[in-house]
């Protein structure tokens, strides 16, 4: 099942998706309906959220100077970098200070809203965008940073076969609580299994996450990937 990390070229990861769809048949129109679902439940999320983002862009500007995003270049679909975009939750020019890419419960550079949006994952809502942008899914592996893409094996590097999302399997299943191995085993299991059906059951469960404040960090109160 494992296999040592190699370099993929561009034909590799085309064939690698075409060889994933064929092993399901129907799995292109399934596909296409998840975007479909996609592009409905983001444009209304986007639309019904707009106090909601107005709200916290004036929060984010009178707490602590600086931009109301965080623009962050991510792992998508195939391997191809994308830039994600979040609300600022850290005091501009973070990755340049203390412990740059890793950050921990109690972290100084997290800002006064920055905690709340973070204990709430509000900081993602702005994720919504690269929905439409079709950068990203609702629900799909977690987008992790450019560099861990060289950590991967061949067995990993299936987590990448779909759009990245901004809810996942893993997340609803301990999220940052589980190792990062585990992590990918959860994703690559959720790519192998994937329905529509799961994906809204995901979706419900990530309910309960967000109220429940879960997967902000680690079992040892911090945030860190392979790779970092």
């Amino acid at each position: 099942m494992m296999s040592v990390t190699e370099y993929w070229t561009a034909e590799q990861w085309q064939q690698a998706e075409r060889a994933y769809l064929a092993e399901r048949p129907g799995l292109r129109v399934q596909l296409a309906l998840k975007r479909l679902l996609d592009i409905i439940l983001a444009s209304l999320g986007m639309v019904g959220l707009l106090p909601v983002f107005a709200l916290v862009a004036i929060a984010i500007c009178l707490d602590s100077p600086g931009p109301i995003f965080f623009i962050q270049e991510r792992l998508g679909k195939l391997g191809q970098p994308f830039p994600i975009y979040k609300f600022r939750t850290m005091v501009d020019g973070a990755v340049h200070l203390g412990t740059g890419l890793n950050t921990f419960e109690g972290d100084p550079r997290v800002t006064r809203i920055g905690k709340c949006l973070r204990e709430y994952h509000l900081d993602e809502l702005p994720q919504l965008w690269n929905v439409l942008r079709g950068e990203m899914s609702l629900v799909g592996p977690r987008p992790l940073l450019v560099a861990c893409l060289s950590t991967y094996n061949n067995w990993e590097k299936r987590r990448l076969l779909v759009s990245p999302g901004i809810t996942g399997w893993e997340a609803v299943k301990g999220g940052l609580l589980n190792p990062f191995d585990s992590r990918i085993a959860l994703d690559v299991w959720y790519v192998d299994r994937w329905t529509l059906w799961l994906d809204l059951t995901i979706l419900a469960r990530t309910i309960q996450v967000v109220l429940n404040k879960e997967g902000v960090y680690g079992s040892n109160g911090s945030e860190r990937s392979r790779g970092i």
